[in-house]
């Protein structure tokens, strides 16, 4: 059903590639986007979505399967020989001209990007961190020191057992509190997001106890710049 509302969202928007473009180019609705206005890709290469993108959103280039438009065809050689002046049209250069100053030397980056990733896992039921979880919060804590952190992201899961409305929301609750702690740590709340995708992204089987075990889990990822 996705895949035919995808489908269907990009033959409506075909026919308005000028527009589709100029969208492109600012800040599109439902991507989230970091400071220069790129969207914002998982370690996989997936969009990030914000909680209003609908597929009609899917207007981004190199997201949801969003194609390029093909270039428009050259001009012809003879219009293109017609615009180009000729060499005798060219001024005559003075034997007096001062050479030409040299390119400026380019300026070497201060910062790069650079992005992190980590999991944390829950028991059953719960939303509570565990002791190894909180380990791994520290550890990415401390690897953001001296980082301009642009965007976090973490996004809880669970796994098969129960509803899908409870499960929704025991996941958003697990993402909360890794939200909380990491915010604890010092990095700024106005740039930590929490998402639940409740049990529609499992990594594991959950037929089995070790496959729902690893599928009850927050992804936390971070996007920024470290100085050097």
């Amino acid at each position: 059903m996705k895949s035919i509302l995808r489908n269907a969202a990009l033959l409506l928007t075909f026919g308005s590639a000028c527009l589709i473009a100029q969208a492109a180019e600012s800040a599109p609705n439902g991507y989230l986007v970091d400071s220069s206005k790129d969207v914002v890709k998982s370690g996989t290469g997936l969009c990030w979505h914000t909680g209003s993108w609908t597929p009609a959103d899917a207007t981004v280039v190199g997201c949801d399967g969003f194609l390029a438009k093909e270039p428009a065809p050259a001009a012809n050689s003879q219009q293109g020989s017609a615009a180009m002046p000729s060499a005798s049209d060219a001024p005559a250069k003075s034997a007096a001209a001062p050479a030409a100053a040299p390119a400026a030397a380019a300026v070497a980056p201060t910062s790069e990007k650079v992005t992190f990733e980590t999991d944390t896992f829950f028991a059953f039921d719960k939303s509570v961190l565990q002791p190894a979880g909180k380990a791994k919060l520290d550890d990415l804590a401390s690897k953001l020191q001296g980082t301009d952190i642009e965007v976090v992201i973490a996004t809880g899961h669970t796994d098969s057992t129960g509803s899908d409305a409870y499960n929704q929301k025991l996941s958003v609750r697990r993402a909360q509190a890794v939200k909380a702690y990491l915010v604890s740590k010092g990095l700024p709340a106005d740039r930590v997001l929490a998402d639940g995708k409740g049990e529609k992204q499992p990594v594991a089987s959950n037929k089995t106890k070790e496959g729902r075990a690893q599928n009850r889990r927050v992804e936390v990822e971070v996007v920024g710049k470290r100085n050097k």
